[in-house]
């Protein structure tokens, strides 16, 4: 199955939670932070502006993104857990070094 996401939309999968500390404790599922990065799967096409133009997307699939701990809504497709959230909800889009500005 595929999710394509509406207007200003993202789907994300979401980074691993950390199981255990450095030093090696074993984290319980109740006390695990929710990641606040991941990969974006899919965006939509932009939210409409007050003029009825389109408005594009700031990030593009395939990129790693950092995002507000609590936000979107989380959904499941084919056994494997996504997000989708605004772009508004997007802190700021993840470069590794090596890429070009």
């Amino acid at each position: 199955m595929k999710l394509r996401p509406l207007n200003d939309r993202i789907l994300i999968l979401p980074g691993q939670e950390e199981a255990k500390t450095s030093g090696g404790i074993i984290i319980p599922d109740t006390a695990k932070e929710k990641p606040a990065e991941g990969r974006v799967v899919a965006v939509g096409k932009g939210r409409m502006g007050d003029n009825g133009k389109r408005i594009a997307m700031d990030v593009t699939a395939d990129e790693r993104i950092l995002f507000s701990k609590f936000s979107g809504t989380e959904v499941k497709i084919d056994g494997i857990n996504y997000l989708v959230i605004r772009q508004d909800d997007v802190l700021g889009i993840i470069e590794s070094p090596t890429s070009s500005q």
